[in-house]
């Protein structure tokens, strides 16, 4: 009995693990880390900073400009007039200022500014989405690293207990109350178990690497507990109204089709007629003759492109077919986000009813285990009925493991695909 109490304990350690209260690294510096500290989230962060820029430059095109020219040549004149002035060889100095105003472009420049104005909104929320993708990455790879640990305690604990079985079965075919055959069996599910064993540690290592990619960082030894999963809608209907009116890769994709709808108005402009005020100043000075001529002028220039062979026709078409194919990303996005929200969604009502039943399956396994190991030693029981029990109770422990963190990964998922797996949401402190 006292042999049975053993295993029991020994099995039941990894959800002593997970029950007790520890000390260690949090979910939450993981994402504080990936978030400051993650070289693609970086990088977006740049993108969206240069879509900014891109407002300022479509802004200054509306602006004067002011221009200034000087030059410093050395003249040659000679003519065979019979009465020519201002010939032979001399240096000469000039120097002119030029201020330019659009007056009129045809819109381009109105448009250009609010296409400029829609991508940078655009280019935000790419960097929205981008961020929460590296926040749920990150809180995986989080969640994968405790669930190795726990499969790699568990099959150590599993181990132990078939090399004790093997050991015993060993002893009692050498005074001959067994088979060779239960020894091999024996053998066979120790030799099984440690092969499972490396496999687990395998896939440890593969989220440790996964976790200092995202992070920067190096999983600590101990990692703090899980929280609570978040509060989820109600309903599966719910969720989609939030996900399709709040998702960041639809709501870029929207911005990116106002962009595009503006490049059109971008592209006609150039078919319109400009108009410009200018003024300029000159002076020229003429160093051998002591001679300086300066000038002035001051009123419009307007200017129609009459034939560019083709060219802007083509580019107002081409903002035409960019602007339908924007608006099919947005259709695709809404579908893709739809699938995403329904994956998800049923995904964690299916892993929340696995966490349940597969508790129930462990409570049971483990009696059925129990009385296995006390039928064994009364002879009613083989070594391969209790190496079959063994492995049921196995099954359910690692099963449970696997519906906990399904049901974690799942709910923020969910959480991801609404576009709320935000800082604020995951109260992470980035101060």
């Amino acid at each position: 009995m006292r042999r049975t109490r053993y295993a029991s304990t020994l099995l039941a350690v990894g959800v002593v693990l997970i029950a007790l209260p520890a000390q260690g690294e949090t979910l939450q510096d993981a994402l504080s880390a990936a978030w400051l500290n993650n070289p693609a989230l970086e990088a977006e962060r740049d993108s969206a900073a240069i879509a900014g820029e891109r407002i300022e430059q479509a802004r200054a095109q509306r602006k004067p400009t002011v221009s200034l020219f000087g030059s410093y040549v050395y003249e040659s004149v000679d003519s065979n007039r019979p009465f020519a002035f201002n010939l032979g060889d001399r240096p000469v100095a000039s120097a002119q200022i030029e201020a330019r105003l659009p007056v009129y472009t045809g819109g381009r420049i109105t448009a250009g500014v609010q296409q400029a104005e829609a991508g940078a909104l655009a280019a935000g929320a790419q960097l929205n989405s981008a961020g929460q993708s590296i926040l749920l990455d990150t809180l995986i790879a989080y969640v994968d690293i405790l669930r190795a640990r726990e499969v790699i305690s568990i099959r150590e604990n599993s181990i132990r207990l078939l090399e004790g079985q093997f050991t015993a079965a060993s002893d009692r075919f050498e005074v001959g109350d067994t088979t060779r055959t239960d020894v091999s069996l024996a053998r066979a599910r120790l030799e099984g178990g440690r092969a499972a064993l490396a496999s687990a540690e395998a896939d440890l290592e593969a989220a440790l690497a996964q976790y200092a990619l995202l992070t920067g960082l190096e999983a600590a030894d101990l990692l703090a507990p899980l929280p609570p999963v978040p509060e989820l809608p109600e309903s599966f209907e719910a969720a989609l109204a939030v996900a399709l009116d709040a998702n960041p890769d639809i709501t870029a994709a929207r911005f990116a089709e106002q962009a595009a709808r503006r490049s059109v108005e971008v592209a006609r402009g150039a078919l319109k007629p400009e108009v410009s005020l200018i003024a300029q100043a000159g002076v020229e000075e003429y160093h051998t003759e002591g001679f300086t001529d300066s000038s002035m002028l001051a009123g419009a220039q307007a200017s129609f492109p009459l034939f560019t062979g083709g060219l802007n026709t083509s580019l107002v078409r081409e903002a035409q077919l960019s602007r339908q194919q924007a608006a099919s990303r947005i259709a695709l996005s809404e579908r893709v986000v739809r699938t995403s929200v329904a994956r998800a969604w049923y995904g964690f009502l299916a892993a929340d009813r696995a966490v349940e039943a597969s508790g129930r399956q462990v409570e049971a396994a483990e009696l059925a285990y129990e009385g296995a190991q006390e039928e064994l030693s009364v002879g009613v029981r083989t070594t391969l009925d209790v190496l079959d029990q063994e492995q049921e109770l196995l099954e359910a422990r690692l099963s449970q493991v696997t519906a906990e963190r399904d049901r974690y990964v799942a709910a923020h998922t969910l959480l991801a695909a609404m576009g709320q797996l935000t800082p604020a949401r995951l109260g992470l402190s980035l101060g």
